[in-house]
């Protein structure tokens, strides 16, 4: 916020110029202190093909706070840093030891949070033209009940890629399903050819 008055508050959106993407550079770090929240963009997060690229690990709010938001809200959120922290931490093992070296708790955790960053991936009305994909609205509760379910191991049978861009938990379970149906029609025919 520029200003707030008991009448309201004057609200402004400012995109910071980020010298060699480092955050902690004094120019944009003085900025931060200043803003009620930051949204950062990543190349890295961009680079494997996530949209919007906005890396959840470096964002912040002055609202994020149980006082101000639901409390199942809150500790939803911080469930999935927590988990995408760890999943961070993961990959410098996964990079030298392969993924088989890990407990079978982390590769859940590994799982789950590959799951959660494509289900970060949206859908954009606006972007309909460019990516060819119908955008979805989801409404808050829709989205902390799916990230909750997501986070509890509801859907650890439902495929990674199924998550990709789509809306809510419903999207995603059709995809699945028309994910499952078209591997099956693949199968059916792969095998008409080989009786041939």
């Amino acid at each position: 916020r520029i200003t707030s008055t008991t009448k309201g508050s004057i609200t402004s959106v400012q995109a910071v110029y980020v010298p060699a993407d480092d955050i902690t550079d004094p120019a944009p770090a003085t900025t931060f202190s200043h803003l009620d929240a930051t949204t950062v963009l990543d190349r890295a997060v961009a680079e494997s093909g996530i949209y919007p690229a906005v890396n959840p690990l470096e964002c912040a709010s002055r609202i994020m706070d149980p006082d101000v938001i639901s409390v199942d809200h809150y500790n939803v959120a911080q469930d999935v840093v927590q988990m995408l922290t760890k999943y961070r931490e993961l990959q410098d093992i996964i990079a030298v030891l392969g993924i088989d070296e890990l407990s079978e708790e982390d590769k859940l955790i590994v799982d789950r949070a590959r799951k959660v960053s494509k289900f970060l991936s949206q859908p954009f009305q606006v972007a309909e033209v460019f990516t060819g994909m119908t955008g979805h609205y989801v409404q808050l509760n829709d989205t902390i009940d799916s990230f909750s379910g997501l986070l509890m191991g509801n859907y650890d049978q439902v495929p990674e890629m199924a998550f990709y861009m789509v809306g809510g938990i419903n999207s995603v379970l059709e995809k699945a399903k028309s994910m499952a149906e078209e591997a099956a029609d693949l199968d059916r025919q792969r095998r008409a050819r080989a009786a041939q």
